[in-house]
């Protein structure tokens, strides 16, 4: 196996490793979370995080991004140890800010008095993250993605068992609040291990223009992605209610919650290697191919389930409390599933060097989105929102299709984005006909006919890329040689 291919095969198993452990016990904490609190407890918590979360937004500035797509031979250690100090004092003031401003501000738009006292301590994080900042953008540079996993799912196995604690003794809110934070905390001794690295008192003008000059596109584009990501928590908290933002939220948590894991998991293995191969346009089309493939095959059969079961997994696990929840869960799976067909494109267009571009495109969308999403908020509450963030995701496809074709360098037809997609979508609606019928007209069990789509579709997928598959169980095999 050629090196490319290997540092590609680590780096996705390894930080798919990361992505099981993560999500598996993430979501045995949610769901215990979830019995025990309320859904006006998870709506506070909604309005806070949508404010706490667009300022930390800014946090990084874009250093790390800068530092994982420069060429190593125009890195010096000055560049290091300028962005580690850049960005802690820049935290320093950033928090100052949430807390003697934007927590009242929050407060005082929601009305929640809570909000003065809880959205401080979820923004912690602020003044802990820049410290990791340098240390994962080394190893995410030198594409170790084994040591990621370990501290990441070290660190949220730790605060996942904490929150846990503290909801058992009666800590309401405030234990979704640290849950949000410790994780951070934790894996700082971890990252400092793990590189070996300490930050000396260095600060060098042209390292933080080097730096600076890619990061300003870099944080533009995270501002308008966050807005974009979280003007439906706004707008619900804002018109509706703590209650039906709570619903949404946890329908959003079930769903973009894996969605967003897997994009983790492939963007940070693929955008150093984009910015690698960034001089080579085929090796990139051929790659993002097969990354748009094996995205959808992974998440295709979790949001098929959620779809088809939404109302007896809801009811089963979580109560009639959460039945709101219900057909946001159906139709943000349906959006899930569009978002997978562009799920790198950004990693792709930032890795090439082109973070205007991406800025661009995020602009565009945010003009499509927004007034989608309002109207469907002030007609159909938050199942109108869930219809909007859906078709935006359809049109999405579109988009990303036009700038490959149009604005890069990059030719991927539509046939080829189509065959690269297929199989998953074939075999996801003959296993959601299969179940669905086993379930509503034949009277199975909701577990056995759950089971029956999984396995239906495994099945469905092998008949369709029988060869492919073993050829890629081949190239494992390899690996390990």
């Amino acid at each position: 196996m050629d090196n490319s291919k290997k540092l590609v095969v680590t780096g996705v198993f390894w930080t798919g490793v990361q992505m099981v452990v993560n999500q598996g016990f993430g979501f045995i904490i949610r769901l215990v979370l979830a019995r025990i609190l309320f859904p006006e407890e998870f709506g506070v918590v909604g309005m806070a995080t949508v404010f706490t979360g667009f300022v930390q937004v800014f946090n990084d500035i874009g250093i790390g991004a800068a530092l994982i797509q420069k060429k190593s031979t125009d890195l010096r250690d000055e560049h290091f140890h300028t962005s580690f100090w850049t960005g802690v004092v820049w935290s320093i003031c950033l928090y100052t800010v949430i807390s003697l401003l934007v927590a009242p501000l929050a407060a005082m738009f929601y009305k929640e008095p809570v909000l003065k006292s809880l959205i401080p301590i979820i923004s912690l994080g602020v003044l802990s993250s820049p410290i990791n900042l340098v240390n994962r953008a080394q190893l995410t540079k030198m594409m170790n993605f084994k040591k990621i996993a370990f501290i990441d799912n070290t660190s949220n196995i730790i605060s996942g068992c904490l929150a846990l604690i503290l909801a058992f003794m009666g800590a309401g809110v405030w234990s979704l609040a640290f849950n949000s934070v410790a994780s951070i905390v934790v894996a700082i001794p971890l990252y400092f291990r793990a590189t070996g690295w300490t930050p000396k008192f260095i600060w060098d003008r042209q390292a933080f223009k080097d730096i600076f000059g890619f990061g300003l596109y870099t944080t533009a584009t995270n501002v308008i992605n966050y807005l974009i990501n979280n003007i439906d928590y706004l707008l619900i908290g804002k018109l509706l209610s703590a209650q039906l933002l709570g619903a949404y939220t946890f329908a959003f948590v079930l769903t973009d919650t894996f969605r967003g894991r897997l994009m983790a998991v492939v963007n940070n293995v693929m955008y150093p290697f984009y910015g690698r191969k960034q001089s080579e346009p085929e090796e990139l089309k051929k790659y993002y191919l097969k990354v748009v493939n094996y995205n959808s095959l992974i998440i295709y059969p979790i949001m098929t389930f959620m779809f088809t079961f939404a109302e007896p997994l809801i009811l089963t696990f979580f109560g009639s409390k959460w039945i709101d929840s219900v057909e946001p869960l159906r139709l943000l799976s349906v959006s899930v599933m569009f978002h997978m067909m562009v799920n790198s494109n950004t990693a792709l267009i930032r890795g090439m060097g082109r973070p205007g571009l991406e800025m661009k495109l995020q602009l565009v969308k945010a003009f499509i989105f927004v007034p989608t999403l309002v109207m469907g908020i002030y007609f159909y509450g938050i199942i109108g929102a869930a219809w909007a963030v859906m078709i935006n995701k359809a049109i999405a496809v579109v988009i990303a299709q036009y700038t490959f074709n149009r604005l890069l360098h990059l030719k991927v037809s539509t046939t080829e984005f189509l065959i690269a997609v297929k199989n998953p979508w074939i075999a996801s609606i003959l296993a959601f006909i299969i179940s669905y019928t086993c379930y509503k007209y034949v009277g199975v069990n909701f577990f056995l006919a759950g089971a029956t789509l999984l396995i239906s579709y495994g099945l469905f997928i092998w008949l369709l890329m029988e060869n492919e598959l073993k050829f890629m169980v081949l190239q494992l095999k390899g690996l390990k040689k």
